[in-house]
């Protein structure tokens, strides 16, 4: 299915919401806008797998721009709203776009993008900046009527790696050809089977549309023809209140969204009606055990799980039911064998622990880094994101570890080596470690552990400054929240850092010197 068929089926029914505004676009008005948004990409010279990028956060556009692309056959990135300058630029020039959009409301940092980028024409939706085109205005200038070449576009998204430089992670199809617009959505066939999604789907999107998830699983809705509420920003008792408003039925989470609407008020809580809701999931992180537990009591079993990633080589789900046995589980394999593997490749016993490959899943590649690519795979040609757990009898998944010590904060994933690349160049400082240390609400927080140069500057001023000097170099999200020192860091005399025993040190696993 695609939007373009409910447009003819159902023109007047609700594509989205903006949860904030109100704001409301029908999918006739979804279907003439993207038209137009792709004949405005053709007039540029755009042709099928050509890139376009969208540096957006949750505006009542982005769809508009998303389909647009997906009909137009092109790949689409969506950028997070987050990133610094030199970020964003270098995902601009690594995905090959030559068109840039931006929101009025990233302006500050769209506008020290524009000249680093030249040759990529720039547009803005929500209003304009020198240098920019309003994106609104040039739309409205094609018509509503489809382009005569459609075909079937998708996301090339960035995930990064332990080089710390973001990668854009290309699904492989068979090349059969050009495919039609309306070809099958695999999440929307996940949605229908596993929670139930009809037509009449409400489906709540409480996170930045930038990410994996929420883009994937709300296209995936407006295919099936349901409707979406995008929250232009999380806040957890309004989150309730619109699931009571709009009657939603779906939704999907990540743990922190738990966390911050357990902690309100029992009268917050108990103050709205939640009974819409039929069929929930959460996944991004780990979610405690304790946490679930108290969201399975609260919303009673239709809370399940997925674990999959971007490179959606493969995909684990559990519901309610299953956890409650099976507490910490993150499911068995859905769309591939789950292998737990040893460093040779291959396969370990059950209650085992090793790296996590999937068999026979959807295959992929990192845009421009044949080497990445070739390290995901093992001799037999499984896949892996690198993470560390164990199976148990039944083929359920236990997560033990994090992919070459990635920081989930949020939901959000970051990556020590390009906080630690930029940290070692600051003149006191001699050697530093990135690790993410237990967090009450956010599940992690970014904690870096310095080595400085001279030992008797170690204190609150040297890390006070370190801190203001990182915040102006990386995105808030990734710049460290809490600074901390250590003499000489554990490095093998071959100059391997050993990360593990300070990660360790926060989870209570170790005793390194950590002041």
């Amino acid at each position: 299915m695609h939007p373009s068929i409910h447009a003819r089926t159902n023109p007047d029914k609700p594509a989205y919401i903006m949860a904030g505004t109100g704001e409301t676009v029908t999918y006739r008005q979804l279907d003439e806008r993207s038209n137009q948004i792709a004949h405005l990409f053709r007039s540029l010279g755009l042709k099928a797998g050509d890139s376009v990028a969208y540096f957006i956060d949750n505006h009542p556009r982005y769809y508009e721009l998303l389909w647009g692309a997906q009909r137009s056959g092109l790949r689409f990135t969506a950028i997070s709203s987050k990133l610094t300058a030199g970020e964003v630029e270098y995902i601009v020039h690594d995905c090959g776009a030559t068109v840039f959009v931006a929101a009025k409301s990233l302006a500050d940092v769209a506008a020290k993008v524009a000249p680093l980028i030249p040759g990529v024409k720039l547009y803005m939706v929500g209003g304009t900046e020198p240098g920019f085109e309003s994106l609104e205005a040039a739309r409205d200038a094609f018509p509503t009527t489809p382009i005569a070449d459609e075909s079937a576009g998708g996301a090339m998204l960035y995930s990064s790696g332990t080089t710390g430089r973001p990668k854009g992670v290309r699904r492989m199809a068979p090349d059969t050809g050009p495919s039609p617009i309306d070809a099958p959505n695999a999440l929307t066939m996940l949605g229908q089977a596993l929670y139930g999604w009809t037509p009449d789907t409400v489906y709540l999107s409480p996170a930045p549309l930038y990410h994996a998830a929420p883009l994937g699983w709300s296209m995936a809705v407006h295919a099936l023809g349901g409707t979406v509420v995008m929250m232009e920003r999380f806040d957890a008792e309004d989150a309730l209140r619109l699931i009571e408003k709009h009657k939603v039925t779906s939704a999907q989470w990540v743990p922190t969204h738990f966390v911050r609407m357990l902690k309100l008020p029992e009268e917050a809580r108990s103050k709205y009606d939640l009974s819409s809701l039929k069929a929930v999931f959460h996944a991004a992180a780990p979610c405690p055990v304790p946490v679930k537990e108290q969201m399975i009591a609260w919303w009673g079993p239709i809370i399940n799980e997925y674990y999959a990633g971007t490179e959606g080589n493969g995909f684990c789900v559990i519901n309610s039911q299953e956890w409650l046995a099976h507490k910490g589980s993150v499911g068995r394999g859905l769309t591939a064998q789950v292998m737990i593997c040893d460093e040779e490749g291959e396969p370990l016993p059950p209650r085992s622990e090793g790296l996590v490959f999937f068999a026979g899943g959807g295959q992929f590649e990192y845009h421009g880094d044949p080497k990445k690519t070739a390290e995901s795979r093992n001799q037999h040609g499984w896949s892996t994101l690198g993470d560390v757990g164990w199976l148990d009898e039944e083929g359920y998944l236990y997560l033990t570890d994090r992919k070459s010590f990635m920081i989930i904060s949020g939901g959000v994933n970051i990556y020590p080596q390009e906080i630690e690349n930029l940290l070692v160049t600051h003149p006191k400082v001699a050697d530093v470690a990135v690790v993410g240390a237990p967090h009450e609400e956010m599940g992690e927080e970014v904690v870096a552990v310095i080595q400085p140069a001279d030992w008797a500057e170690a204190g609150p001023a040297l890390a006070a400054e370190l801190g203001a000097w990182t915040r102006e170099r990386l995105s808030h999200v990734k710049a460290p929240r809490r600074i901390d020192f250590m003499q000489e860091l554990p490095r093998h005399a071959t100059g391997k850092l050993y990360k593990r025993l300070i990660r360790d040190a926060y989870w209570g696993k170790a005793d390194a010197k950590i002041v």
